[in-house]
Order: structure tokens, then C-alpha cells, then sequence
């Protein structure tokens, strides 16, 4: 049983494959879709947000992009490190999910507050290239 476990995590594979040389090319054009959910109430909202790596390759070190509707503002995150400038948010990964492998996904998300517009960012970028969203 342990030498099943042990296949399973890759830990058969010899080295140390550590986190990574950092982020990697834009994945493939056309994968990587994101879908993104809110939950929105009087005057703030949760957004969770996913991204399935629908390639072939691994997508280490991801760099997700996404502009926050007018009248909303970032107050706090989760399952990622956050960055903004002016409305702009850049969602960046943590430790235990740096890498995206093939057919795997990746979720995290936020909380904001709005004025009025809880509806959820209308594009992302992952890397700096433009995403399909579901």
C-alpha cells in the first residue's frame, strides 16, 4: 500500500522537484479557462474563482489579472496572495498551489465591498494574456 501512495504522489520519481524555476510561459492559447461565482449582499460580496489547466504542460508560478468592477474594493483573500493598483487586482499563488498541472484546477478567492455593482470581474489574464471565462 505505501509503495502505491508513494507512486500516486510522484515521490517514485527521483530529485527534488522543488517549487520551480518561477513563472513559465503563457500556457497554450485556449487553456486555462477561468470560471468565477459571486455571492453579493447589501454592501460587499465573496467572489470564489477557478482555473483548470486544460493543456498539456504544468503552469508553475501563475499570474492571474482581473479588474474590479466600478464601486468595488478589495478588503481581503484567500487560498492566494493579492496585489492592487487602483482597481486592478493581481492574484498571484502560495505555497501549496503554485503549479497548475495538466487537467488539475486551482481555486481562491476574495472579498470586496461594492457601491452598488457586485457583478463578478469581466475579464482575466493569466501571465498577461486574456482568458476564456465560464
Amino acid at each position: 500500500m505505501a509503495a502505491r501512495v508513494i507512486e500516486f504522489f510522484g515521490l517514485d520519481r527521483g530529485g527534488d522537484p522543488g517549487p520551480g524555476p518561477g513563472p513559465g510561459p503563457d500556457p497554450q492559447p485556449g487553456t486555462c479557462p477561468v470560471t468565477v461565482a459571486t455571492n453579493a449582499w447589501n454592501s460587499g460580496l465573496t467572489a470564489g474563482i477557478t482555473v483548470t489547466n486544460t493543456g498539456s504542460a504544468a503552469v508553475n508560478g501563475w499570474s492571474l489579472t482581473f479588474a474590479l468592477p466600478a464601486g468595488q474594493t478589495l478588503s481581503s483573500g484567500w487560498n492566494a496572495g493579492y496585489t492592487t493598483a487602483g482597481g486592478t487586482v493581481t492574484a498571484t499563488p502560495v505555497a501549496h498551489n503554485t503549479v497548475i498541472a495538466p487537467g488539475a484546477s486551482v481555486g481562491f478567492g476574495y472579498q470586496a465591498t461594492h457601491t452598488g455593482d457586485a457583478t463578478a470581474p469581466a475579464a482575466f489574464a493569466l501571465h498577461g494574456a486574456a482568458r476564456a471565462t465560464g
